[in-house]
C-alpha cells in the first residue's frame, strides 16, 4: 500500500533539495525537511512515547531509481542514433571538402619537347 500522497512527482520534488537528500543518509531530526520527506512518502514516522522515530522507505526510492532507467536507457539509445548520424555527416563533409581540395589543386605544368 503506497502512502497517502505518494507519486513520483513527490518522490522528485523531495529529492531535489540537497539536503533532504541528506536527511536520507543520516535521517536526523530536521523536522521542516522531515515533514517534506513524509509527505512524499520516502519517510515513515512512529510514536514511541515522547519520540517521534523516522525509517527510511526504499520503495519510492526504488521506483524512482526504475524511471530513471528506463529514460536512461531510452536517452542512451536516441544518443548513439545521433552519434551514428554525426559521424556519417563528417564523413561526407570530408568527402565533399576533399573533393573541392582536389578540384582547386594546381595542376602540374606539362613540358613541351622541342
Amino acid at each position: 500500500m503506497k502512502p497517502s500522497g505518494y507519486s513520483l512527482d513527490a518522490t522528485f520534488a523531495a529529492l531535489a533539495d540537497p539536503t533532504r537528500r541528506a536527511i536520507l543518509v543520516r535521517l536526523p531530526a530536521i523536522s521542516k525537511h522531515l515533514k517534506v520527506l513524509e509527505r512524499a512518502g520516502l519517510i515513515t514516522r512512529g510514536r514511541e512515547a515522547q519520540r517521534r522515530p523516522r525509517k527510511l522507505e526504499p520503495r519510492p526510492l526504488a521506483e524512482a531509481t526504475d524511471w530513471i532507467e528506463r529514460y536512461r536507457r531510452v536517452w542512451e539509445a536516441n544518443f548513439a542514433r545521433l552519434d551514428a548520424v554525426l559521424h556519417e555527416l563528417k564523413s561526407k563533409e570530408k568527402k565533399t571538402v576533399d573533393a573541392l581540395l582536389e578540384d582547386v589543386k594546381p595542376k602540374p605544368k606539362q613540358r613541351r619537347s622541342k
